[in-house]
């Protein structure tokens, strides 16, 4: 199931771009289902990882995921996917509440996504400054401080995995100028 997984958000995602990057998108894909595998061993966690974009960002329909990969992992994906019709602040907001009450499993989704995505954040921080919020569709600074604060709260019961203090570490690389918005 996990190499199928691979293998589908490959094609999914095949010629999309990270933003602002020349790196192939499935290279982040492939990050979150890493880190979800050290996280957990239960392959449709895993396989779901690999996936966690097709809706959103490639056009998959939630029906064709359950019939290729069953109903846990097509919820497990729809439950990453925003509402594109909402702001960024609405979005972001809708995800803080749901991930603050979901089951593990989602929010091992969610924390391999998101520590991706501030990896990501955290290497161009350190090579363009900041002009790197100029790439994304928000571009002030501090929403994204608030953002990965919040969550990072959220995540809190993960702080058996090194992840956890990874994750901290980056929001504080990044963010070192917005205390306001982490306690970290």
């Amino acid at each position: 199931m996990i190499q199928k997984a691979a293998e589908f958000a490959a094609h999914a995602h095949a010629g999309a771009l990270r933003k602002g990057s020349k790196l192939p998108y499935i290279v982040h894909p492939r990050e979150v289902a890493m880190i979800v595998a050290m996280m957990t061993e239960d392959p449709e966690v895993i396989a779901a990882a690999y996936l966690h974009d097709v809706i959103e960002d490639a056009g998959v329909r939630y029906e064709e995921l359950e019939e290729q990969f069953g109903k846990r992992v097509a919820d497990l994906v729809q439950a990453e996917s925003e509402n594109k019709l909402l702001t960024w602040k609405e979005r972001k907001q809708a995800t803080i509440d749901r991930i603050k009450h979901a089951p593990e499993d989602m929010k091992m989704i969610a924390f391999g996504d998101k520590l991706s995505n501030l990896r990501s954040t955290a290497t161009d921080y350190l090579i363009i400054g900041e002009d790197l919020w100029k790439k994304f569709h928000e571009k002030d600074k501090r929403m994204h401080a608030w953002y990965y604060g919040s969550m990072a709260e959220a995540f809190q019961e993960f702080d058996r995995f090194p992840f956890y203090e990874e994750y901290h570490i980056l929001w504080n690389r990044v963010f070192w100028d917005m205390k306001e918005y982490g306690r970290f």
